[in-house]
């Protein structure tokens, strides 16, 4: 989270000491790596995956009925616009979720397959359709989602989709990348699960 603190102004400094003092505050005193505030969830500028440092394309909140449900943080080599142009890109990727309240893995379940459903066409979810079904057993074994979990889905070019929550790997070796284009789509695809959230994780609203 970005903060910043000013001490209480002495008598005789001039207003533009104190103009300096906020552009400075909002601008190139700004630290590099600074974090991200979404509703209170903080998201680093940058994230290390498989060695290399992405750069955070956008993050904003999922809400559904007007509840929080988690915020999400998009990770790629390059800032993008649109979900074709972070396709294009080559190296790996992160998407990362900081729950904001419990839900059931029933219902996460259904929550991702209504998302390939609105968003995968049948030939692409016919390619993908037995890492779908690794993905759905493994979830189904968790009690479900905490609020305060940390969830992060990466592509790792050389070895696959990866999931982790809380710092223990969940998946890992999944090799299509097929398969972690439809999760995106999840998010950025053409009905996606929260349209202001994929507007924020493209980068054009926060």
């Amino acid at each position: 989270m970005i903060s910043s603190s000013f001490g209480s102004a002495r008598m005789g400094v001039g207003r533009f000491a104190v103009h300096a003092a906020i552009a400075c505050a909002f601008a190139s005193c700004i630290p590099a790596g600074a974090a991200v505030d979404v509703n209170g969830y903080a998201f680093d500028d940058v994230s290390k995956v498989a060695g290399k440092e992405l750069k955070l394309n956008g993050a904003g909140m999922r809400t559904k009925f007007v509840v929080k449900v988690y915020a999400a943080g998009l990770y790629v080599p390059e800032k993008k616009t649109t979900l074709a142009e972070i396709l294009q890109q080559d190296g790996p990727r992160r998407i990362t979720l900081l729950m904001a309240r419990d839900i059931s893995s029933d219902d996460f379940g259904k929550a991702f397959m209504d998302g390939l459903r609105d968003n995968v066409d049948q030939a692409e979810k016919a390619k993908i359709v037995s890492q779908v079904g690794k993905f759905g057993e493994v979830f189904a074994m968790l009690d479900g989602l905490r609020k305060g979990d940390v969830l992060h889905i990466d592509w790792l070019p050389t070895k696959g989709t990866q999931v982790e929550l809380n710092g223990k790997k969940l998946i890992e070796n999944v090799p299509d990348i097929t398969f972690y284009n439809a999760i995106l789509r999840l998010w950025l695809g053409d009905k996606p699960v929260d349209g202001a959230l994929k507007r924020a994780l493209l980068g054009q609203a926060r």
